[in-house]
C-alpha cells in the first residue's frame, strides 16, 4: 500500500486536521493500549465517509472502523491500512418522543438528552461509555435495559459505500450481538423510540443507575468495561471472583478488586498483557466450574513482530 497516495486521496476527502499518519491508537482507547494506526482518519459528515469507503474499496487498502475505542482492545502492533473514527459526527437531536443521535455521540450523552426532553426509555444507558454506533453494534444494555427495547432505525453504510436506511428488526439485535459485524455495515445514525415522562422520576433512576455503577464499578483505571458477556444462569465477575482471580495481575494489567468482571490496565500494560490475562481467567474459570467464558470485549489489530 502506497500510504502517502492514499494519505493525498483521504485529505482531499476531508482535512489535513482530520487525517492522522502513523498515530498511536492507546490515545483513541479506553484501555489505554494499542500500536499504530497507518492512517487514522475522522470524517465530519456522512458523505465523507462513504468516499472513504469507497475509496478503500478502490485502492485495496485494508479498513477498520474504531468507533470510540470502548469495548475495545489494539493489538501492541497496531492497524494497517486506514483506520476511521466517527467521534466528529456527534449530534443528537430530537423529534417529538424520538431521539435521533449520530453514531460518534455518546449513548450516555444521548441518554442524557432524553432526560432534558423529559422522555423515558433510555435511563440504562445512562452509564454505558460506548458510542451510539457501538451501541447498535453490540446491542448494548445495561441493568435490565438493552438497547434492541427502544430503536427504531438506524442509518448505515454498507461494504460499497451505499447509504441504507433500516428497522431495527433488520438488524438481527439479540444479548450483546446484532448483523452489523457480519454485514460490514458502518452505523451512521440511531433512532430511539422513547415515551413522554416524568423529568424528577427519570432523574431519580438515572441517578440511582449512575450511583451504582460509581460504586462497583473501577473507573479509577483505564479498562474496556465488562470484559465478558454473562455466561447463561451465571455471573461472570461471581465466577471470577469464586475462582480466587480477583487482583490477579500479568504485567500491568490486573484483574480489578472492586469488580472482578472489569480488567485495568493498572501500571502501564500492554496490548498482549491484557489478552494474556484475559485467556488466564477464561481457563480458570473452565478448569474450577465448566463454564466457558464468552468474551464481550473486541480485540482487533496485529500482533508486535
Amino acid at each position: 500500500m502506497n500510504n502517502h497516495h492514499v494519505y493525498e486521496k483521504l485529505i482531499n476527502i476531508t482535512s489535513e486536521q482530520n487525517v492522522m499518519v502513523n498515530e498511536p491508537l492507546k490515545n483513541h482507547t479506553y484501555t489505554r493500549l494499542g500500536g499504530r494506526a497507518d492512517l487514522l482518519v475522522t470524517p465530519e459528515t456522512y458523505e465523507q465517509v462513504r468516499e472513504i469507503v469507497k475509496l478503500a474499496n478502490e485502492e485495496g487498502v485494508p479498513f477498520t472502523l474504531l468507533g470510540n475505542g470502548s469495548n475495545l482492545i489494539v493489538k501492541d502492533g497496531g492497524i494497517r491500512g486506514i483506520v476511521m473514527n466517527l467521534n466528529k459526527l456527534n449530534e443528537i437531536k430530537t423529534d417529538g418522543t424520538k431521539v435521533i443521535a449520530q453514531s460518534g455521540a455518546r449513548i450516555i450523552d444521548t441518554s442524557r438528552e432524553a432526560l432534558k426532553q423529559h422522555l423515558t426509555g433510555l435511563e440504562f444507558a445512562c452509564g454505558i461509555p460506548g458510542s451510539v454506533g457501538g451501541a447498535l453494534y453490540m446491542n448494548a444494555g445495561a441493568y435490565g435495559g438493552e438497547v434492541k427495547d427502544c430503536l427504531e432505525s438506524a442509518i448505515v453504510i454498507d461494504r460499497n459505500g451505499d447509504l441504507l436506511s433500516l428497522n431495527a428488526d433488520e438488524l438481527d439485535l439479540e444479548y450483546r450481538r446484532s448483523n452489523i459485524p457480519d454485514k460490514g455495515y458502518i452505523v451512521l445514525e440511531g433512532t430511539f423510540a422513547l415515551e413522554e415522562g416524568n423529568y424528577e422520576e427519570i432523574k431519580a433512576i438515572m441517578d440511582d443507575l449512575t450511583f451504582k455503577r460509581e460504586s462497583k464499578q473501577p473507573l479509577e483505571y483505564p479498562s474496556c468495561g465488562s470484559v465478558f458477556k454473562r455466561p447463561p444462569g451465571y455471573f461472570a465477575g461471581k465466577l471470577i471472583q469464586d475462582s480466587g482471580l480477583q487482583g490477579k495481575q500479568i504485567g500491568g494489567a490486573q484483574v480489578s478488586l472492586k469488580h472482578a468482571g472489569f480488567i485495568v490496565n493498572k501500571d502501564n500494560a500492554t496490548a498482549d498483557e491484557y489478552i494474556r490475562l484475559i485467556r488466564h481467567v477464561q481457563s480458570t474459570v473452565k478448569d474450577k466450574f465448566g463454564v466457558t467464558l464468552e468474551r464481550e470485549v473486541r480485540i482487533i489489530g496485529e500482533d508486535l513482530e
